[in-house]
Parts: C-alpha cells; sequence; structure tokens
C-alpha cells in the first residue's frame, strides 16, 4: 500500500504547539493522511500530572489549522496513554510516534489491531525546510502581513485565517536583529527560521518568509518584490508609518480588529511569554 492510499494516526495532548511539534506533524503525515487525535482537558492532566496550557477548543483548533493534519478528533473516555481511543469504529493503518514517547505497550496495541507501528527518530525532526510556495490562484489577489509572530498560538492562526479570505496571505517575518532593535534584548525568544516554519505551517499561510530590511518597514524588500495587492495588519499593529507607505506604494491598506476565533479566548504572545 502507497503512503497516498495510508491512514496514519497521532495521539496525545498537542498543547502549546512549537516548531518541533509541527516537524513531527510534517513527518508523520508522510506516513499517510493524518488524523490527530487529540486528549481532553482531564486527560491531559491525569496523564502527564498538570493541566494542559490551552484548553480544549483551543488546542483542537489551532491543530485544524496545521496544514499536515487531514482531521482532527476528540479521544473518548477513558483515555489510556497507550492505547487508541476515539476512532468510533475507524482503524487507521498506522500510529506515528516520536522515539521519547515510544514504548513496547504501544507496540503491541499496534500488534493486536494489525496496525504498523513507525516510530521517528529525533534526528528526523531536525532542521525547518522552507517549502516552495504552492502556484497563485488566478484572479486571486495577494496579501501581505509582517510581523514577530515569536509565540503563536491561536490568535494568529484567527488572523491568519480571516486575512486569507482576501487572497494569496505572505507572511514576512521579521528578522532576529531587526526584532532586537525594535524590542530591546531577549527578543525574539524563538529564532527566525523556526518561526518562519511555524507561521508556514499554517493552511491559511500561502508563503512564509523572513524579512531583509530594518525598523518598522523591514519588510520593504520583500513587498517591492511580491509586489502585492494589499497590505494587512490587525489594530495593534498600525503604526509604523504603515499606513503612509502604502499610499506612496499604492497598496490598499487593511486594518482588521483582534478578535479571536469564536469560543476562544484572546491571546497575546506579550502575556505568554511573561513581559
Amino acid at each position: 500500500m502507497s503512503t497516498s492510499d495510508r491512514q496514519a494516526v497521532v495521539y496525545g495532548a498537542f498543547d502549546d504547539l512549537r516548531a518541533r511539534d509541527l516537524r513531527f506533524l510534517q513527518e508523520a503525515a508522510r506516513e499517510g493522511a493524518l488524523t490527530a487525535v487529540l486528549w481532553p482537558d482531564a486527560a491531559v492532566q491525569a496523564l502527564t500530572g498538570k493541566a494542559p496550557k490551552f484548553p480544549l477548543a483551543e488546542r483542537q483548533y489551532f491543530l485544524n489549522a496545521v496544514r499536515y493534519v487531514s482531521r482532527v478528533v476528540v479521544a473518548s473516555a477513558p483515555v489510556q496513554f497507550d492505547q487508541l481511543s476515539g476512532l468510533d469504529g475507524w482503524c487507521p493503518d498506522v500510529w506515528v510516534d516520536l522515539e521519547p514517547a515510544a514504548n513496547p505497550a504501544r507496540r503491541a496495541f499496534c500488534q493486536q489491531h494489525g496496525l504498523a507501528y513507525q516510530v521517528l527518530p529525533s534526528a528526523q525532526l531536525d532542521g525547518f525546510p522552507e517549502p516552495p510556495p504552492p502556484a497563485p490562484v488566478p484572479g486571486r489577489k495577494k496579501i501581505v502581513v509582517t510581523g514577530c509572530y515569536d509565540w503563536f498560538h491561536s490568535g494568529h492562526v484567527r488572523f491568519c485565517e480571516e486575512v486569507s479570505a482576501h487572497g494569496d496571505l505572505h507572511v514576512i517575518v521579521g528578522h532576529d536583529a531587526n526584532i532586537r532593535l525594535l524590542k530591546g534584548e531577549g527578543h525574539p525568544l524563538v529564532p527566525q527560521a523556526e518561526r518562519r516554519y511555524v507561521v508556514g505551517s499554517i493552511r491559511f499561510v500561502h508563503q512564509a518568509l523572513i524579512s531583509t530590511g530594518e525598523g518598522w518597514l523591514d519588510a520593504d524588500p520583500e513587498i517591492r518584490r511580491l509586489k502585492p495587492d494589499i497590505y494587512a495588519v490587525n489594530e495593534d499593529g498600525d503604526k509604523g508609518g504603515k499606513r503612509e507607505y502604502c499610499q506612496q506604494m499604492g497598496l490598499e491598506y487593511l486594518v482588521l480588529k483582534r478578535t479571536p476565533a469564536p469560543g476562544l479566548p484572546r491571546r497575546s504572545s506579550t502575556d505568554l511569554r511573561g513581559f
């Protein structure tokens, strides 16, 4: 059976997803169409000894936005660490696991249920590859957004989702030296290659790039090359001469309100990282 015909599954809390977690999902998706079976909040508490950083609805929303994940299902009780639950009669072909979580009990479960058990070595997750951008859709406008995207969260996902409704979204991530220039020492928390990779892993993003300029308009070289139709910001980002810049460049300037996805709390990278 080719991987294009296989159904793969991953299993866990998927709480506070970082670049390494997304690399795992990317590699797991090479084994087949990927279903993420997500532990409910109570199960995370019981299996890890601590409550999740983000509640189930928020974790589910984020996972559904990851381009490598075909679908997300919530594990049904009782949730056990070494046994898949929540499949409702559906049987995947392969359980994909990460080396530190792999154990004989999970392998035995797969043998009993006719599943392959694929353990990804940690070294397979090294690096943050930059995929080529998809081909543009004829007639679709080209949109750019800029920013740090240092602690990527559900609010960022929602912003990308809303902006992408207006056209093909190109996210230009600020390079490390410029983030330090604008925000001070200790910033960014995450290096530029990882930040670009995380943003590019979201299905609403057509392409993620790293800026090469300086100041609030550090994305100017990339904007001149991309020749977008629209420059979008949220209401917090409506500063730094961006409005005047768009007037000079003949770009439409789109300002969106900073609103979370329905039912989710408002998030701030500053609050999440503590300063």
